[in-house]
């Protein structure tokens, strides 16, 4: 853990992904090799936790059962961090291009990978428990997060993108792909997701710069409408805080590359539902 002057940091520095744990909110920047912790009251910088052999992180996720963070790195790795007194990290390897990251239902770890049509389930401490082998149209993947059944919902990286559901033998389920003369119009290089206590699913829209909610059946979607005065500028993280009452946080990847805060999000209803900017995490000087 490290307080003081924050690390040097530049223009052009995407917000990769954000998680939360308690009252703490973790950021992931571009090429940084830190992970930035922020108090989920206050929006203030608290300190950050320095990951030293951290090349381009991807994804980051909070385990509270084993009270640790995990990153997915570009050099083919996973870096687990430790929320204890001085922050010890270690590292495993993986297959080649993972990226998102999330924790299942058995407190372990699962890592997407882009173009190699896989999952990979590990241990808190890097013992590979599974590998799942999906459907080779099933990518390039971005994002892997377990539901209440077991099954996995995957995003589909592309221009024309897609949700699938997917079982543990990589078999297809149901999926998500709506055409240009849906609702919600067709879907553009999704990335991040989070999920809902009721399986509801929730995607970062990156290209049509939006976050869409998905229904658990995969059947409709709605645009959730987080007003914010200039826009949300291409999004590219999303997590839903369990801790606090409908709080959404979002990452850009564009623009002034905020986190922007949103309290009293409604998943269903949604274009009826009160959102607001709470706050954005973007001290003087810094972001």
């Amino acid at each position: 853990m490290k307080s003081g002057e924050p690390p040097s940091l530049t223009r052009g520095q995407n917000v990769t992904a954000v998680t939360s744990l308690g009252d703490d909110v973790f950021v992931l920047r571009w090429a940084v090799r830190h992970i930035l912790v922020y108090d989920a009251t206050t929006f203030r910088l608290q300190h950050w936790i320095p990951v030293p052999s951290l090349s381009c992180p991807w994804g980051l996720a909070a385990c509270a059962h084993h009270r640790c963070l995990y990153v997915s790195d570009s050099s083919h790795s996973i870096h687990r961090a430790e929320l204890a007194a001085g922050n010890p990290v270690t590292q495993w390897s993986v297959a080649r291009e993972p990226r998102g990251v999330s924790v299942n239902n058995e407190h372990n770890v699962v890592v997407a990978f882009h173009e190699r049509n896989r999952i990979q389930e590990y241990t808190t401490h890097g013992a590979l428990v599974r590998e799942i082998f999906l459907q080779k149209d099933v990518k390039p993947l971005f994002h892997a997060v377990q539901l209440s059944s077991g099954h996995y919902v995957v995003s589909q990286c592309t221009l024309l993108g897609a949700l699938s559901v997917v079982g543990l033998d990589g078999q297809v389920v149901r999926s998500y792909c709506p055409p240009e003369t849906s609702d919600v119009g067709q879907i553009r290089y999704p990335r991040s997701l989070a999920v809902t206590k009721n399986d509801d699913i929730l995607v970062v829209d990156r290209d049509n710069e939006r976050i869409l909610s998905v229904d658990s059946s995969l059947s409709s979607a709605q645009e959730l409408d987080l007003s914010v005065d200039d826009g949300i500028h291409v999004p590219w993280a999303v997590c839903l805080d369990a801790s606090r009452t409908r709080r959404l946080y979002v990452g850009e990847g564009g623009g002034s590359f905020r986190v922007l805060v949103f309290d009293g999000v409604t998943f269903s209803g949604v274009l009826g539902g009160y959102t607001r900017v709470y706050g954005v995490y973007q001290p003087p000087g810094f972001f």
